[in-house]
């Protein structure tokens, strides 16, 4: 593959330019600068700025410049599926129709306006790898893609479209068509500790070590408790406007399965999943303890 074709058509397509990377023109020394930089955050050193390679050096680029501004809110207290309305149990909700709110852009997702109700048998659990859930959306539209919900550093859940429409979030079409997804902001390295208590959202959990698909992984920050309980709100809401089971992929102990799921990645599971679960080269959710929370709601009901 010609390299320097590649990052001249990213560079149109996500919106960067070869100053990002200290050069001018898209040739074989801002070939030589991607890889230095891929190789100091311990990517795939290919000189290929990709949608993984955009997203570190977005999130670096957010850090320093640092424009991060509170969000003034209008909060609702229900979420959108098919143009009905239900409720969920959570004070901090904005949906994409209040002036200003994250909106998934026209062009990004599968339009079911006017269609059927759309069967949606699962949720998929991201994490963002940005600062903020505006800086996310950003990262989103830049990429052509799209997620239905966002949580916040502060528990804010944003819908960016009504659940009726298949976001482009989960890798393929027979992922996407069945599923709703999240993104829960989280910029995973712990280099950005400082960037948030910066902000006054205070320090993130940090997670020493997990598994998944077979490899260890960490140290990186986990998320904050509000998130958590944000995340099992939405799940909980989403069951009854939907008919998604609060239940998860499990090992032989009937613990959160840390694997790829091959009936998920098909889209023939009902439930509750991480990202990870659809593809063996995805690690987030890692580290989330789905069936733990799922037990969790149920005590709760």
């Amino acid at each position: 593959m010609d390299k320097n074709f590649y990052n001249e058509a990213s560079s149109a397509r996500l919106g960067w330019d070869p100053s990002w990377f200290g050069e001018r023109f898209f040739d074989d020394k801002l070939t030589r600068a991607v890889k230095k930089y891929q190789r100091s955050k311990g990517l795939s050193a290919d000189g290929m700025c990709g949608p993984a390679t955009f997203r570190r050096l977005w999130t670096d680029r957010q850090e320093n410049i640092d424009d991060h501004v509170p969000d003034t809110k209008q909060y609702s207290n229900y979420i959108v599926y098919n143009g009905n309305f239900t409720a969920i149990d959570w004070d901090k909700v904005v949906l994409w129709s209040e002036p200003g709110a994250p909106k998934a852009r026209k062009g990004t997702y599968y339009d079911y306006t006017g269609r059927p109700q759309r069967k949606i048998r699962y949720f998929v659990n991201h994490w963002d790898v940005c600062l903020s859930s505006r800086s996310c959306q950003r990262v989103l539209d830049r990429r052509g893609i799209s997620v239905h919900f966002l949580i916040d550093n502060d528990g804010t859940i944003y819908q960016t479209m009504d659940m009726q429409h298949a976001a482009w979030h989960a890798g393929s079409e027979r992922t996407n068509r069945p599923s709703v997804g999240v993104e829960i902001t989280n910029a995973y390295y712990p280099k950005y500790q400082n960037w948030y208590k910066r902000h006054g959202y205070g320090e993130r959990p940090v997670i020493d070590k997990a598994f998944v698909n077979g490899n260890e992984i960490g140290p990186f920050l986990g998320f904050y408790p509000e998130q958590l309980e944000a995340l099992k709100a939405l799940w909980k809401a989403v069951g009854e406007a939907t008919g998604v089971p609060l239940q998860t992929p499990v090992n032989q102990f009937g613990n959160t399965s840390k694997n790829y799921e091959q009936h998920v990645a098909y889209g023939r599971y009902e439930g509750i999943v991480s990202h990870y679960h659809i593809s063996k080269n995805k690690i987030d959710c890692a580290g989330l303890d789905i069936k733990s929370m799922i037990d969790e709601i149920k005590e709760d009901t």
